[in-house]
């Protein structure tokens, strides 16, 4: 069987091009630079998603489809529409075209579980239209999908817009963390390669075309994750709340009403917060010591 993960070079991408290839899968990366984590039996092709012929070429001969590629980034999103909409939503229904002309068994689209939510601007927006048209290409042309909704993610290959990444960085780099806010939103946060586990499960026949939640499973307020870190560093940090200079996200639940409703797919094991969090200040420590 043969996969291939657009915006494979990515946080979340690569983790989930690995776990395929765990599975068994010829996996294929596509992105706009080549992946740092590229396993020796995976194949890179260097690309954009806006370049037609270069996708269809590329998704020719694969039996399953992920497309992670896009404007992740909320603030940008917020910052940049007419971006965010071309590469989200045009970028993904170049992406389904060629896997209709190619007859995919299975695509598979990263969503947020933004689209429940008020929150999130331009990147909610997007993430919806995508949704639709999805739904749409099924509905017309009998393509399978699945839609996977991801809520907050950690781990390793983290970057700067990551907001654990940026806590432990800061913590270390400069003996605090600053927060803004009151620290008591709520964010049910999955370490990344249980959630990459979760995004090859749902290959599963009972999962073809439908929606599905991957998040952790333990509520937390940042604050408390903030206090849990500074326990980490023997309490040798300082903690700090600002006020806020936006609403893009959510305080405590993204949910808002809406009759699409989605499973949520839960692990029989997964990794301890805790014990996670001390793999990523492992990890960015080696980064960033003097």
């Amino acid at each position: 069987m043969k996969a291939i993960v657009f915006g494979g070079s990515g946080f979340l991408g690569s983790h989930v091009a690995d776990a395929l290839t765990g599975a068994g899968y010829e996996t294929t990366v596509f992105d706009v630079a080549a992946s740092p984590y590229l396993q020796k039996s995976q194949q890179m092709i260097t690309g954009n998603i806006l370049d037609k012929k270069a996708v269809e070429k590329a998704v020719a001969g694969c039996d399953v489809v992920y497309n992670f590629a896009g404007m992740a980034d909320l603030n940008r999103a917020h910052e940049k529409p007419v971006e965010t909409i071309e590469s989200n939503v045009l970028g993904n229904t170049i992406i389904l075209e060629a896997c209709r002309l190619n007859k995919v068994k299975r695509f598979v689209f990263a969503s947020t579980i933004y689209v429940y939510s008020s929150a999130g601007s331009f990147y909610r927006s997007s993430k919806q239209a995508c949704e639709l048209i999805i739904e749409n290409y099924h509905e017309v042309f009998g393509l399978p999908y699945t839609i996977l909704r991801y809520g907050s993610l950690y781990g390793p290959r983290a970057g700067e817009t990551n907001w654990i990444y940026s806590a432990l960085k800061q913590a270390l780099t400069e003996g605090k963390i600053i927060r803004p806010g009151d620290g008591e939103e709520v964010r049910e946060y999955i370490h990344v390669e249980d959630a990459a586990r979760s995004s090859v499960m749902i290959l599963d026949g009972e999962y073809e075309n439908e929606s599905v939640i991957i998040a952790g499973q333990q509520s937390m307020k940042l604050k408390d994750i903030m206090v849990m870190i500074k326990e980490i560093l023997q309490n040798k940090i300082e903690l700090e709340f600002v006020p806020a200079s936006s609403n893009l996200h959510y305080s405590i639940t993204p949910y808002k009403f809406n009759p699409k409703i989605a499973r949520r797919l839960i692990l029989n094991s997964y990794m301890d917060l805790g014990q996670g969090l001390l793999q990523c200040l492992d990890e960015v420590y080696k980064k960033h010591q003097k």
